[in-house]
């Protein structure tokens, strides 16, 4: 008589189907909103789940710039990257980031922090497309909204 077995099923790249996901960014705290991107990104809410695989989904996210930050991260929170050059490191807070050019790039060096490095991670960031406004340009692919806050709330924790 055969006996029952348990098997761990990796899924391979060819199996893999991705959806498309709609986050809009307005009012939501920024922490809370990069963790359940870098999950829909890594493929961790599916349960054909494999670490070696990008298994993960495509998030575009809307109205990047009117992300949240709680207390005093708006001032006191600092981005840092070095020019290369003896003495060339620069700093700009995260208010100066989110009033400039790309507002956007709060919100990807937060996702991009939550994801593995190497090229699977870059793999997956590729995934990631953020806007500031509310206009993107991937109307034909029909991305589902996605609820943010009964994500959050099945998060926290004693809920």
């Amino acid at each position: 008589m055969k006996a029952l077995t348990k098997v761990t099923r990796s899924v391979k790249p060819a199996e893999v189907e991705k959806k498309w996901h709609l986050i809009d960014a307005e009012g939501l705290v920024l922490g809370r909103l990069a963790v359940i991107i870098a999950n829909t990104l890594r493929g961790k809410h599916k349960p054909t789940f494999t670490p070696h695989v990008d298994t993960g989904d495509h998030v575009v996210v809307i109205n990047a710039d009117k992300v949240r930050l709680t207390g005093n991260k708006l001032k006191n929170k600092v981005y840092y990257k070095h020019t290369g050059y003896a003495g060339g490191i620069k700093e700009v807070t995260a208010a100066k980031v989110l009033e400039g050019r790309f507002p956007e790039r709060v919100i990807e060096k937060a996702v991009e922090r939550m994801i593995p490095r190497g090229p699977l991670g870059r793999q997956q960031m590729r995934a990631l497309h953020l806007y500031a406004g509310a206009e993107h340009p991937h109307a034909g692919t029909q991305p589902q909204p996605l609820d943010v806050a009964a994500l959050n709330r099945k998060n926290k924790v004693g809920a």
